[in-house]
């Protein structure tokens, strides 16, 4: 009798997930923003220049900016200049 009743929750819930999870990505679809597309390419160039920000705001291991003379990590070394 126990395992009849482990078997239909087993059951309900290979039915009621994926039904859940329809909902949930159906509510997030009617929600996204309808717009043009030069709307969406300003959009996707703004989160784009947002990262590349983010990645600049980083320090550096050594300390030092890439391409700064001061800097110049080959110097000395036989490295490029």
């Amino acid at each position: 009798m126990a395992g009849a009743g482990l078997v239909s929750i087993v059951i309900l819930l290979a039915i009621v997930a994926p039904v859940v999870l329809y909902l949930l990505v159906r509510s997030e679809h009617d929600r996204r923003e309808v717009m043009d597309r030069r709307s969406a390419e300003r959009a996707a160039r703004r989160d784009a220049d947002e990262g590349v920000r983010e990645a600049d705001d980083e320090p550096r291991a050594n300390g030092d900016e890439w391409g700064s003379e001061d800097g110049d990590s080959t110097a000395g070394r036989g490295g490029w200049k």
